[in-house]
């Protein structure tokens, strides 16, 4: 497949990653809002030191109950539409059904934001992160725990007042690392999350991501993307270089 191909897609399935580039002049439109201690503290009290998760080795049908009769409410592929490394979800439960099928409730990716539904374990892989991360969106700050303590708070540029940044409890859905020079780069985490004002952008879902500033710029601490978390350079690649597909990602008002 072309590069230019590679990064229309790109452009297309993380929508609000690519809308941010028309809010880059927007960057001093807010001003930071103070980091509270009292935030932090709530934040962390949600972490937990490790996260079960669960990669796909085929497709799974999603059901509202831990048993194969009850409604399914999502059909999850085995690989992501982005970068086709395999899907990884976060493990939220565990249950086994009357005929001894083991079951695990996990978060999906996709709208409405923060579904969960009931997959079958088979044709599944364990997996296990230390890892996880809070957005604060009073704060506009970026927090990154290991192993349930804090090991770097990153100052970020989140959505404006018309095209918030949506709260809840999501994940990285994939991780991918930018051509040179392309608008949010040089890396990009992908999120579970979708915008709850733009349902879809140049084709693309409205996803939210996690990402850099190359060629779009915004001032660190502001409020003034289409829902996207923008972070400097340095603190991107440091992030990119740690989290992995299905890294919980909570993203709290403040």
């Amino acid at each position: 497949m072309s590069a230019p191909r590679i990064r229309r897609l790109r452009r297309l399935a993380l929508g609000v990653a690519s809308a941010c580039l028309a809010s880059a002049a927007a960057g001093l439109a807010s001003g930071p809002a103070t980091a509270g201690a009292a935030s932090a503290a709530v934040a962390k009290s949600r972490v937990q030191a490790t996260q079960e998760l669960v990669v796909l080795l085929s497709a799974h049908g999603a059901h509202r109950a831990p048993e194969a009769s009850s409604a399914q409410v999502a059909l999850v592929a085995a690989s992501r539409p982005i970068t086709g490394e395999p899907t990884t979800l976060p493990v939220i439960a565990r249950a086994i059904a009357p005929g001894g099928g083991r079951w695990l409730l996990v978060l999906l990716p996709g709208r409405p934001n923060g579904a969960n539904g009931w997959i079958e374990e088979g044709n599944t892989r364990p997996l296990v992160t230390s890892w996880s991360i809070v957005v604060d969106l009073a704060a506009r700050r970026v927090r990154v725990y290991g192993e349930g303590r804090l090991v770097k708070a990153f100052p970020a540029v989140v959505g404006k007042a018309s095209t918030p940044t949506p709260t809840g409890d999501f994940f990285v859905e994939e991780s991918l690392q930018m051509q040179a020079g392309e608008a949010g780069g040089p890396f990009a985490l992908a999120l579970s999350a979708r915008s709850n004002v733009l349902q879809e952008f140049e084709g693309g879902p409205g996803q939210i991501a996690i990402h850099g500033r190359e060629n779009l710029g915004g001032t660190l601490g502001t409020a003034a993307s289409h829902g996207c978390i923008r972070l400097a350079t340095a603190s991107i690649d440091w992030l990119a270089s740690r989290v992995i597909p299905g890294t919980p990602v909570t993203i709290d008002a403040g």
